[in-house]
């Protein structure tokens, strides 16, 4: 994300504008960060619509060490593990609960089904069978496009670490496309970025 034009309007302290470019480049990349992590598409709603609002309130302190973009990674990811840490304490589901089947049996309606059969990957299918670190390594390199040294900082990971993880889940996607009806996985896998993946 090119960030010179609001970072001269944070200097300049012209706040509303620097907030209205940030929100133009980063909302659909935060919401799709809190979807990768929460699963849910109305809870990544919310938690998209808290993390501009403390994006807005923290603008006057931001002090530029981090880029912009990683700034807003860093609060979008500990305002989903916060949500995930309140709903663990607040949620039990019982598999008896006649609700349960019918929430796991809607989860198929989150799978794309615009493309035709085989002419893309079904890329939610495959990143909801990683585990949760893997997934969000996968979202931040592959459908965000981000460099090694910004997803270590989004995710407070040393760089070493994110590459282990990377290397890890590139194994676990071909293994999980191999085992499935899936297509092939190796346009997440492959030595370069895809262009675009259609989320």
């Amino acid at each position: 994300m090119h960030e010179d034009d609001i970072r001269e309007r944070l200097q300049g302290r012209h706040y509303e504008e620097a907030f209205r470019l940030l929100l133009e480049r980063c909302k659909d990349r935060v919401f799709r960060l809190a979807w990768s992590i929460l699963r849910n598409e109305a809870q990544a709603e919310d938690a998209a619509q808290d993390v501009f609002l403390k994006v807005w309130k923290g603008l006057p302190g931001y002090d530029g060490t981090a880029s912009l973009s990683t700034w807003v990674y860093v609060i979008a990811r500990n305002t989903c593990f916060s949500e995930l840490k309140r709903r663990a304490a607040h949620t039990a589901v019982s598999l008896d609960d006649p609700g349960f089947a019918g929430a796991a049996d809607g989860a198929v309606s989150l799978q794309s089904t615009d493309a035709a059969p085989g002419a893309d990957m079904d890329v939610e299918a495959l990143l909801a069978q990683l585990p949760e670190k893997q997934r969000q390594v996968i979202v931040l390199f592959y459908l965000e496009q981000k460099q090694y040294q910004e997803v270590a900082e989004a995710l407070g990971l040393p760089l070493g670490t994110v590459k282990t993880i990377l290397f890890r889940a590139r194994k676990e996607l071909l293994k999980i496309s191999r085992r499935s009806s899936l297509p092939d996985a190796r346009c997440l896998t492959g030595v370069e970025k895809p262009a675009k993946l259609m989320w």
